[in-house]
């Protein structure tokens, strides 16, 4: 895994795509919300954003 972030850091310094950070972390906090909400009792409130 830190040898995939290490390729994925490199790739973004030397193409200079800096925008695609801010979608990464979002879709990563997004991911982890839904993962972490999935068994407790704000799921009905998160999945009617969704």
């Amino acid at each position: 895994m830190m040898e995939f972030l290490k390729d994925f850091w490199n790739y973004l310094k030397e193409r200079k795509k800096w925008w695609l950070l801010p979608i990464i972390i979002i879709l990563l906090l997004l991911g982890a919300l839904i993962v972490l909400s999935g068994g407790s009792a704000i799921a009905p409130f998160i999945y009617t954003l969704f």
